[in-house]
């Protein structure tokens, strides 16, 4: 019976023959997907027997990595802040750049809900722009859980433009069992028959320049291209939110914004240009690079 040291080795030396980034750590969660265990698990035990079953799906789930489909969509799940995500070609697949733009709201929910008793009915609200697999609205609602915040205190509400990826979405909410705590809603950009301003609103929107989508790695072919073009300059959509914000923002309201690693410049300039009077601060990702606008109203 085979073992998975050989199995490894050969997946490892096609994947990187083939010029796969990650062909290692690829090859490792590909494996321990079809075993059923951990990449810890197939580290430690390289001699351990992989059955007929299992090395089957491992060489199908092989071919298909070649063939360029993300780990995440061949798995079905992708890690995120802690939790997990169903995932497939419905919505763009969760980035670990995202979890900054998920610590930041969460610090200024909690801020505000330091700040004082709400009258009933008062509840913060949050609005997620172009939710996608819902791991941003998720992700906050299942941390406020832990924080034992009462659904009642935060409305959590999670647009996208399509119908498809909303589904997507509420199936990761009920699985975290937040279902009750974040609404849906199709909508571009802003949800419809909303009179209430929003007091924080976070979106991931898509930021690639479209002259730049033909040489991303093959893997984000397989994701919408709805979620990834930004237009000419990548801060298409991102401007169009902009123009909306005066009308969807609260006063002393805050929006946090992912944008790509080149474009905190940008996105400061395009602030200045379409929000007379606004503030808006970049923030770093991990790895040092620009990846949150901070935007408000009023100075600093």
């Amino acid at each position: 019976m085979t073992t998975i040291a050989p199995l490894l080795s050969e997946a490892i030396e096609r994947l990187r023959a083939a010029g796969v980034e990650t062909p290692r750590l690829d090859a490792e969660l590909l494996l321990g997907h079809a075993v059923g265990v951990e990449r810890t698990t197939i580290n430690a035990h390289p001699d351990a027997p992989v059955g007929p079953g299992a090395e089957g799906t491992f060489r199908a789930s092989l071919e298909r990595r070649l063939a360029g489909e993300p780990v995440a969509y061949i798995r079905g799940i992708k890690e995120f802040h802690g939790l997990v995500f169903t995932v497939d070609a419905r919505a763009l697949i969760p980035r670990p750049e995202t979890e900054r733009l998920v610590d930041l709201a969460i610090e200024e929910v909690m801020r505000r809900l330091a700040m004082g008793v709400r009258s009933p009915g008062d509840e913060l609200r949050v609005l997620d722009v172009g939710t996608g697999s819902g791991a941003i609205a998720i992700s906050i609602a299942a941390d406020l859980r832990k924080r034992r915040v009462g659904p009642g205190e935060v409305m959590l509400l999670a647009v996208d433009i399509s119908p498809d990826a909303l589904d997507l979405a509420r199936e990761n909410a009920v699985g975290h069992g937040v279902g009750d705590r974040v609404r849906f809603t199709a909508a571009d950009l802003l949800p419809p028959g909303e009179d209430r301003a929003w007091e924080i609103v976070v979106a991931n929107l898509p930021y690639v320049r479209a002259d730049a989508m033909a040489s991303l790695p093959v893997a984000t072919t397989f994701e919408p291209a709805l979620a990834l073009d930004g237009g000419t300059d990548g801060l298409e959509v991102i401007g169009r939110l902009l123009d909306l914000l005066p009308r969807v923002l609260a006063d002393g309201g805050i929006a946090f914004l992912e944008i790509g690693a080149d474009q905190g410049e940008a996105i400061v300039a395009l602030v200045a240009a379409r929000l007379a009077g606004w503030a808006c601060r970049v923030e770093l990702d991990l790895a040092g690079l620009p990846r949150v606008a901070v935007i408000g109203r009023g100075p600093g």
